[in-house]
């Protein structure tokens, strides 16, 4: 299973993080959850990622709804990725759940732990590892992610069962140490590094890391992304990862405009507050969802936040692929 999971990431995939759709009773709202996995699907992504950041990690809280949420996405064929969170115990539980539903992957989420330190997280990399092939996890501190040691993720490349890592830091050092951990490992052409960075999608797409490791030059690229904006914008972002492949200014001018795009839906003026929220107001002024609740009741839009959304997507409308959501949403909703 590893080598197919690392056979497919290091290809090349776009796989958006998959949102939580709640009723305005805070139910998980299947109707909905269904409609974006199938408009996910007809955007040609290669996987879903599904537990993660976007789809709420206070959803970890109630076992029997994760394992729901995860088993409406449960589709042949997309490579399907879980999040888990929580100590070495509840994440190998939480990996089991995904293994029997039919998931590929685990995303290694350190939100939830009473000890996120570098031998706390490897220890556990190392259990779940048992149940699935993992993929490590660089999230930002502004939503529960801490600085690790270039040594930590040399050691947690060591693991046979690590097929990838997603940089998701926010900060170029840091994600540099990442890339140059990974290009300097024995294993590093057989580990995919993806980008979670929003604020420079493209940037990273495009930009190749190279040194010279025992007397052989090696060339290190991101082979695709796993990211919260990308279940926005879908369609369009699967075909700015193909582009990736041929550097352009168009391309390069594309990536500024996502930023813009980012900094609405992430509510970047507000330290990230409303990322989550932002997200599903993009999809709930689309019609895909019937409000932007979370589960946490505090997880809202920040003020202006909605209206700078309305702004980006009347400004951006082929960047949240607002006709093709148009065409479609019904059949999706059906």
């Amino acid at each position: 299973m590893a080598t197919d999971v690392r056979t497919r990431l290091l290809a090349g995939v776009t796989i958006p993080a998959h949102p939580l759709a709640l009723t305005p009773g805070r139910a998980v709202d299947e109707r909905a959850q269904r409609a974006l996995t199938r408009y996910y699907l007809a955007s040609e992504v290669d996987g879903l990622a599904v537990g993660v950041h976007t789809t709420q990690f206070e959803l970890h809280d109630d076992l029997g709804m994760l394992a729901a949420v995860l088993a409406l996405a449960a589709t042949p064929g997309p490579l399907l990725i879980a999040g888990v969170v929580g100590d070495t115990a509840q994440a190998v539980r939480e990996a089991e759940v995904a293994a029997r539903t039919g998931y590929d992957a685990v995303l290694l989420c350190p939100f939830g732990m009473s000890d996120s330190g570098p031998d706390a997280q490897l220890a556990r990399a190392r259990a779940v590892g048992e149940v699935l092939p993992v993929i490590g996890f660089a999230l930002q501190e502004a939503v529960g992610g801490r600085p690790l040691p270039r040594s930590y993720w040399s050691r947690l490349f060591d693991l046979d069962a690590v097929v990838g890592v997603k940089a998701a830091p926010f900060d170029r050092y840091r994600t540099n140490d990442i890339a140059r951990a990974l290009l300097e490992h024995d294993r590093w052409d057989r580990i995919a590094l993806l980008t979670g960075n929003d604020d420079t999608i493209v940037t990273d797409l495009v930009t190749p890391w190279r040194a010279v490791v025992g007397g052989e030059e090696r060339t290190l690229r991101v082979s695709g992304g796993l990211l919260g904006q990308w279940a926005v914008g879908t369609r369009a972002a699967v075909a700015v990862r193909r582009r990736a492949i041929d550097l352009t200014d168009e391309l390069l001018a594309t990536g500024a405009d996502l930023v813009e795009v980012n900094a609405a839906v992430f509510d970047v003026a507000h330290g990230f507050a409303g990322c989550v929220a932002g997200v599903n107001e993009v999809l709930r002024q689309q019609g895909l969802l019937a409000s932007s609740l979370c589960l946490a009741e505090d997880e809202v839009l920040s003020p202006g936040q909605s209206e700078l959304i309305a702004d980006v997507r009347k400004r951006f409308p082929a960047l949240l692929d607002e006709e093709f959501v148009e065409e479609h949403r019904n059949a999706w909703l059906d």
